[in-house]
């Protein structure tokens, strides 16, 4: 049996800490800050992320060097036979080409799985190519399976202000205003490669019962017969307290659920701002 290497991007919410316990390789993603380079959960906190994110510092997302991708894999590989890489969707950043490109050197020691998946989600596809790994499945088989399963999760995501949204172009400042004025909470989703508009409605409320009742109708319809393989997920950039109330109410709302927790990854935060909760749904194999 292959001894395979599983590597994937602290968009998935593994901290490095949490990825030495699973056995995991987690590549810290690079920001800029005000012009200065951080590396998430290397020199960047998430305390940090949002107090500088609060003072309106300047921050945008990029994506790790090429140089310190093939690095990390050369390295894998002089104790493992293949790499696994699972990095975040390809419909929200470049990261995922960058590396399905540079593998095409490695004669398919190296496989980039492109399985559209971000926060909680991605971790899920970690733990299920840590899963078929330990059944024997080399690399290659792995790729083959997480990619065919891509479609079957589903993210809903709320947001605390509309401030982001509009820093970003996803809203213009007319539609921010006004949503701010009439305390609107657009619903956003995640299913498959794009963030895109799902509902908007008014206040807090209403934009978790409308995320939960997306979250049910999934289950009962796009996965119906499923439900045994089927395990929640919540993520936030709220605060703890926030969190954990959150947590109960879907787990009220489905007490049958296993529910995968973590904070949104900053490269997701950076659009949305804090004070952001989502809840997803996903097929574990």
């Amino acid at each position: 049996m292959k001894k395979i290497a599983i590597v994937t991007d602290s968009n998935s919410g593994i901290t490095q800490k949490h990825g030495k316990e699973m056995g995991t390789y987690v590549v810290p993603m690079p920001f800029f800050i005000d012009g200065e380079l951080f590396l998430e959960d290397i020199t960047l906190t998430q305390e940090e992320f949002y107090k500088r994110l609060a003072e309106d510092s300047d921050i945008s997302t990029s994506q790790p060097s090429p140089g310190d991708i093939l690095e990390l894999w050369d390295r894998l590989l002089e104790e493992y036979d293949e790499v696994v890489h699972i990095p975040m969707s390809s419909g929200l950043s470049s990261s995922c080409e960058t590396a399905v490109t540079l593998s095409g050197d490695y004669e398919g020691r190296v496989q980039v799985v492109n399985n559209q998946r971000i926060s909680v989600t991605q971790e899920q596809s970690v733990l299920d190519a840590i899963k078929l790994s330990k059944e024997g499945k080399t690399a290659a088989e792995i790729r083959q399976i997480l990619e065919k399963e891509k479609m079957e999760a589903s993210i809903y995501i709320t947001v605390d202000t509309l401030k982001y949204l509009k820093k970003g172009g996803r809203i213009t400042p007319a539609a921010a205003a006004l949503g701010t004025v009439l305390n609107l909470k657009p619903v956003l989703q995640i299913q498959g490669e794009k963030l895109d508009a799902f509902s908007k409605v008014r206040g807090w409320k209403a934009a978790k019962r409308t995320m939960l009742k997306a979250i049910e109708t999934d289950l009962k319809e796009r996965f119906a017969g499923k439900e045994d393989q089927m395990v929640l997920g919540m993520a936030y950039t709220c605060s703890r307290e926030e969190a954990k109330e959150w947590r109960q109410e879907i787990h009220e709302r489905f007490p049958r659920y296993e529910i995968i927790e973590g904070p949104l990854s900053l490269s997701v935060a950076c659009h949305i701002g804090p004070g952001s909760m989502a809840v997803t749904c996903m097929k574990r194999l």
